[in-house]
């Protein structure tokens, strides 16, 4: 990673507070963080300087154990290193250790209210979405019965009014036409819309609305977790639909795969009450639950009582005809 944060959206999103800096960005040049325990001992061997600094209470001890002298000397020894921004938690007085060194240095000093911990965990969050691999997509998210669902397909096959329709059904919106889609810790994807475009939908023949607006704040949503891909497409009568659902689609999206249906689109089907019962469906899957397979075994178990049954009537058939041929 190696990007500019603007300062004064990373203090509110952290709650934190200025205490000095120069400039109102800051250059993040590693998703870590440092706890600076063995630097202020005077130890730099693998010292990470492009990491963020956070102290608590320990650290802070520590310091407040040293000759003055001293104290100084490791906080400016400590403060030599460019770093992106420093940390004081638990809302200590003892920040004001540090910012002498800060303004002869012109770093930035930060304070927090939190536990060093919990901070700690807030930032690897904010700095994983921070740096999470990003990339746009066309289509519409949505969240239905708090499944995440993307829905896909060629323009004017009625994606947005799709949308809509699930909004007046009590769902929420999340994003539409353009999807930014992250990978978060590995194996999660989740996606929002662009900032210009929150909470907008374009319908044809209406233009821009304000869905949050029209249908209140519960049927919009910033973010979701996407849990699965519905594509839409034009009816073809020569395109091999799946009827029972056991053919499993996936669509890989950085690297991470998601359930894909594909939905054909034909005058007279209800699409907001298809994309309702596909994204249950996709839950009772993710709960173990495979309405498609319980149904195949149920037939497979009746196709082998059938057989059983002929094969019964068959010996007791032929039983029965050795016992006449006998009484001859």
């Amino acid at each position: 990673m190696n990007g500019k944060v603007d300062l004064d959206e990373f203090c509110k999103e952290l709650n934190l507070e200025k205490i000095y800096y120069e400039s109102n960005e800051l250059n993040l040049g590693d998703s870590g963080i440092n706890r600076p325990g063995l630097q202020l001992h005077g130890y730099y061997n693998y010292f990470d300087k492009d990491r963020i600094q956070l102290i608590g209470k320990v650290e802070t001890a520590y310091l407040c154990d040293l000759d003055i002298e001293v104290r100084k000397q490791r906080i400016d020894d400590f403060f030599a290193y460019e770093f992106p921004c420093f940390i004081v938690c638990w809302d200590l007085d003892e920040a004001d250790f540090f910012l002498e060194a800060a303004k002869k240095y012109g770093r930035t000093l930060l304070k927090s209210k939190e536990h060093t911990n919990s901070l700690f965990y807030h930032l690897v969050n904010y700095l994983d979405e921070l740096t999470a691999p990003t990339v746009s997509l066309h289509g519409v998210l949505v969240e239905v019965f708090g499944v995440g669902v993307l829905i896909t397909g060629p323009s004017g096959i009625g994606k947005s009014e799709t949308a809509l329709e699930i909004v007046k059904r009590g769902h929420c919106l999340i994003a539409d036409d353009v999807v930014e889609v992250k990978r978060i810790r590995d194996n999660h994807l989740t996606g929002t819309a662009p900032e210009l475009l929150q909470h907008f939908m374009e319908i044809r023949g209406i233009g821009i609305i304000d869905v949050k607006t029209l249908y209140g704040a519960r049927a919009v949503k910033r973010v979701v977790e996407i849990d699965m891909v519905i594509r839409l497409e034009n009816w073809d009568e020569r395109s091999p639909y799946d009827r029972l659902g056991l053919d499993e689609e996936k669509l890989d999206i950085l690297g991470i795969e998601v359930p894909k249906v594909m939905i054909p689109v034909s005058g007279g089907r209800n699409l907001a009450c298809i994309i309702e019962t596909a994204a249950i469906n996709n839950r009772t899957k993710q709960y173990g639950y495979h309405s498609a397979q319980v149904f195949c075994d149920r037939v497979a178990h009746q196709n082998e009582l059938e057989v059983e049954k002929r094969k019964l009537k068959k010996k007791q058939a032929e039983e029965k005809q050795n016992r006449e041929e006998n009484e001859k």
